[in-house]
C-alpha cells in the first residue's frame, strides 16, 4: 500500500470528519444529549431531599444542564491529564468524583439554584448518571451506543492531532468462542456484523485446532509468543520450586511470561497488549496479567473515567448484569435445566466485572491506541468465556454476550477506517468450550478426594475456577492503593476463589511435603488434571508411579467421569488407559493395545494431541482427562464449571480465526503456531516488523 504524506493524511482525515459531521446528525445528537440530561437532572433533583430548585424550575434546570455540558467540555481534558499523571488512584477518584466536580463548578455559575453541600453534589451527580444510563438504554435498546459514539469522537479527534499513517493490524480475541459456535450464531442472527463480513467475502472463517491443553495461557503463549510447549495447563505444579502456579495470579503469569519471552513476540515492535494474560513483548501492556500495572496511566482509561458515558454508566450496567445473573441463575434452577452449576456468590460480581467494566475499559484503551497509531493491537474480550463457564456454552445468556461482542467488533472495524492507520481486522479465539456434568456432580467428591481415597498418601487439590477470577486478581494487584470502597470487594473476590487444599493435607499450597508417605498434588484445569508426586524430582515413569502408589492407576481408570489416564513408560512410550481398554503410543503410531480404544471418543487427532501434551514443560507424572460423550457432546470437568476447556472432546479444541480475504493462508488444518506465523508474516509484509531472525517453533502435525 502506498503511504500517504503527512499533509495528505490530514486532508483525508479532515475529509472523513466533514463527511461524518453531517449538521443534522450533529444537531440531533446535541439535542438528544440535552433532553436526556434535562430529564435525568430534573428527576434526580426531585429525589434528593431539600428544595434546591426555585419556582421557575424548568428554566433553572435547563440552564444548569447547559452549563454542565459546557463546563464538562472545558474541564474533561484537564481531568484526563491529571488522571494519567496520578495513575490508579487518579483513575478511581476521577471515576467516582469527576462528574461531581463538574456539577459543583456548574452550580457555582448558576445563581438560580440554591447552594448544595458537596455530599449532595456527589449524590446528585451519580443520580443523574444512573437515570441517564437507564434513559440511554430505553432510547437506544443498546446502552453501549452512546458510550461507543463518544469513544469514536474522541479517537478521531486524537488521530487528527497525530502524525501516524500507513497500515495497521488489529487482533481481537473473543475468549472461549469456538469456530462452530460462530457458524451457529451467524445462522441465528446473533452476530450480524461478523456475519456480514463473512457473507460479503471481505473476510474468511477458519478453524485452528488447539490440541491439549485447550486453555487461555497455552493459546496466548502460542498466538502471542509462538511457543507451544511451555504451558501444560491453566495451573501446574513446579517440582523444582515446590509450588503450584496458577495463571490467574499476576506473579505466576509474570513467571510464565519469562519462560515465553524472547523479545520478539507478536507485539514486539511498538505493539499494544490490552486485557491479555501475556504481553506478546508489547511496549504498551495495558490490563495485562503478566505485566500488571495501574490502568490509570493509559489515556484511554483516563478518558473512560472522567466521562459520564464511561465509568458512571458502566457502574450502572455492572449492577444490571448482577441482577440479570441472579434472575437467570434462578430461572435455570426453577426450570430444572441440566447440566448446571451453582451461579451465586462471587460469580455474580465477576460477571458484571468482565462483561461491563473490563470490556468498556478495554475498548476505551484500544480505541486510544488505534488513534495514536500503534502498529498492532491485540485485545482479549472475556465476556462470553466468563458467562459460558457458569451458564453453559450455548445457553441463551451466553449467546447474548455474542451480540455485545459483535457490536464491539463493528465499532472497532469502523474506527479502523476513521483514524490515521488503515487497520486490518482479525478475529481469533484461544479455545472453545464444551458443556457437561462435572466430576463432582457425578462422583459426589472432587478428583483430589477421589485420589485420596485411592491412595494412602497425602493429597493436595488445586482447583476452584481460578481462570474466572483472573480479572479480580488483576484489578486487585493494580489497585492495592485504591480507596477502601473497592479494596475489600476485590479482596473478597480473590479470597473466595483461591485454590482449595484437598483433604488430609497438613500444609498449604506451595509447601513441599516431607515424611515417609508418598503425597500427591492434583492440579485441575477444566477437563484436564495433572497429578504430581512432589517428593520425587523430574517426571516419573509409569513404572515408578505403579511402584509408589500401586492402587492409583487402576483406580483412576475405573472412576466414572474419567475418560483417559496418561503415563509415560521408561522406554518413552505413552500409555493411554480408559475404562475398557488401553493403547500405547509411539512417536508416530499406536504400537500396542488391548480392548476398546480409549482415544476413539475424542476424535482422530487425540493421539497427536496427547503426544504434544507429553512434550510440554511441567507435565504431571499422571495426566487425567475428563470423560467425553460424543453423542451428547458433553465432557466431565474437574472444576465446578458447566462449560469447560483444558482437555479434549467437543468444541473446546476448535478455536476461531477470521482473517481478511486477501491473506495467504495454508489450506491444511491449522494449529496455533500457524496462526502466529500468519500474523507475524502479515506484519512483515506491511513493513510493520522486521523479519524474525530466530528459527520458528515446529508445528505439531
Amino acid at each position: 500500500m502506498q503511504q500517504r504524506t503527512a499533509f495528505g493524511r490530514r486532508v483525508a482525515l479532515a475529509g472523513r470528519g466533514v463527511r461524518s459531521a453531517r449538521p443534522a446528525v450533529w444537531l440531533a445528537g446535541v439535542l438528544r444529549s440535552f433532553v436526556l440530561s434535562f430529564v435525568a437532572m430534573a428527576v434526580t433533583l426531585q429525589i434528593v431531599p431539600g428544595e434546591q430548585v426555585p419556582d421557575n424550575g424548568s428554566v433553572a434546570v435547563a440552564l444548569l444542564v447547559g452549563t454542565v455540558l459546557l463546563v464538562g467540555a472545558l474541564l474533561r481534558p484537564l481531568l484526563t491529564r491529571l488522571t494519567v499523571l496520578t495513575g490508579v488512584v487518579g483513575l478511581l477518584l476521577s471515576g467516582f468524583l469527576a462528574q461531581a466536580l463538574i456539577l459543583a463548578v456548574a452550580l457555582s455559575l448558576v445563581p438560580a439554584i440554591e447552594p448544595i453541600d458537596f455530599v449532595d453534589v456527589v449524590l446528585i451527580a451519580w443520580g443523574v448518571g444512573v437515570v441517564a444510563a437507564l434513559l440511554d438504554w430505553v432510547v437506544d435498546a443498546s446502552s453501549s451506543e452512546v458510550f461507543l459514539a463518544q469513544v469514536m469522537g474522541r479517537s478521531v479527534r486524537t488521530a487528527r492531532r497525530t502524525d501516524v499513517r500507513g497500515p495497521g493490524l488489529l487482533v481481537v480475541q473473543l475468549d472461549g468462542v469456538a469456530e462452530p459456535l460462530v457458524r451457529q450464531a451467524a445462522a441465528t442472527g446473533a452476530i450480524p456484523f461478523l456475519s456480514s463480513l463473512l457473507r460479503s467475502g471481505s473476510h474468511r472463517l477458519r478453524t485452528w485446532h488447539t490440541g491439549a491443553p485447550s486453555t487461555t495461557p497455552a493459546g496466548q503463549a502460542v498466538l502471542l509468543h509462538g511457543v507451544d510447549t511451555a504451558i501444560p495447563a491453566f495451573r501446574w505444579f513446579d517440582k523444582e520450586q515446590g509450588r503450584m502456579l496458577v495463571c490467574s495470579r499476576p506473579a505466576d503469569a509474570a513467571e510464565a511470561q519469562t519462560a515465553l519471552s524472547t523479545g520478539r513476540g507478536l507485539l514486539a515492535e511498538d505493539g499494544a497488549s490490552v486485557g491479555n494474560l501475556f504481553s506478546g513483548d508489547a511496549s504498551l501492556p495495558a490490563l495485562t496479567m503478566a505485566r500488571a500495572r495501574p490502568p490509570g496511566s493509559e489515556r484511554g482509561a483516563a478518558e473512560f473515567a472522567v466521562t459520564r458515558s464511561g465509568f458512571v454508566r458502566s457502574v450502572v450496567l455492572f449492577v444490571g448484569q448482577m441482577l440479570a445473573e441472579w434472575y437467570q441463575g434462578r430461572r435455570q434452577r426453577r426450570r430444572g435445566v441440566l447440566p448446571r452449576v451453582h451461579r451465586g456468590g462471587s460469580f455474580v460480581v465477576l460477571r458484571g466485572l468482565t462483561t461491563v467494566l473490563l470490556k468498556d475499559l478495554s475498548v476505551a484503551i484500544v480505541a486510544d491506541q488505534m488513534a495514536r497509531g500503534a502498529p498492532v493491537v491485540y485485545v482479549d474480550l472475556l465476556d462470553y468465556d466468563e458467562v459460558a463457564h457458569h451458564a453453559g456454552p450455548t445457553r441463551p445468556e451466553a449467546m447474548r454476550t455474542l451480540e455485545g461482542l459483535d457490536r464491539v467488533l463493528r465499532f472497532l472495524h469502523d474506527l479502523g477506517r476513521e483514524v490515521g492507520r488503515d487497520y486490518e481486522l482479525v478475529v481469533v479465539s484461544d479455545h472453545g468450550q464444551t458443556q457437561g456434568t462435572t466430576f463432582l456432580q457425578r462422583q459426589g467428591r472432587t478428583l483430589a478426594e477421589a485420589v485420596s481415597d485411592l491412595t494412602t498418601g497425602v493429597v493436595d487439590g488445586a482447583a476452584g475456577s481460578g481462570e474466572t477470577v483472573g480479572p479480580a486478581h488483576l484489578l486487585h494487584s493494580t489497585g492495592t492503593r485504591a480507596p477502601g470502597l473497592l479494596r475489600p470487594t476485590l479482596s473478597r473476590l480473590v479470597a473466595d476463589r483461591t485454590e482449595h487444599v484437598g483433604p488430609g493435607s497438613p500444609d498449604g499450597p506451595g509447601t513441599p511435603h516431607t515424611g515417609t508417605r508418598t503425597s500427591v498434588r492434583v492440579a485441575a484445569s477444566g477437563s484436564l488434571a495433572h497429578l504430581y508426586l512432589p517428593e520425587h524430582p523430574g517426571r516419573l515413569t509409569r513404572e515408578d508411579v505403579a511402584r509408589l502408589l500401586p492402587t492409583l492407576l487402576p483406580g483412576l481408570r475405573d472412576l466414572e467421569g474419567v475418560g483417559l489416564v496418561l503415563t509415560r513408560r521408561a522406554d518413552g512410550v505413552l500409555v493411554v488407559e480408559g475404562p475398557s481398554g488401553w493403547r500405547a503410543l509411539g512417536p508416530d503410531a499406536v504400537v500396542d493395545g488391548d480392548g476398546e480404544d480409549p482415544l476413539a471418543p475424542y476424535g482422530p487427532l487425540a493421539a497427536d494431541d496427547l503426544r504434544h501434551l507429553d512434550r510440554c514443560d511441567h507435565v504431571g507424572d499422571v495426566v487425567v482427562l475428563g470423560a467425553y460423550d460424543p453423542v451428547l457432546g458433553e465432557v466431565a470437568a474437574f472444576e465446578e464449571l458447566v462449560g469447560s476447556h483444558g482437555g479434549l472432546g467437543g468444541w473446546q479444541t476448535e478455536a476461531l480465526l477470521v482473517h481478511p480475504d486477501g491473506w495467504t493462508v495454508p489450506d491444511r488444518p491449522l494449529r496455533g503456531i500457524d496462526v502466529h506465523r500468519l500474523l507475524v508474516d502479515r506484519l512483515v509484509e506491511q513493513g510493520l516488523r522486521a523479519p524474525d531472525p530466530r528459527p520458528e517453533t515446529a508445528s505439531v502435525a
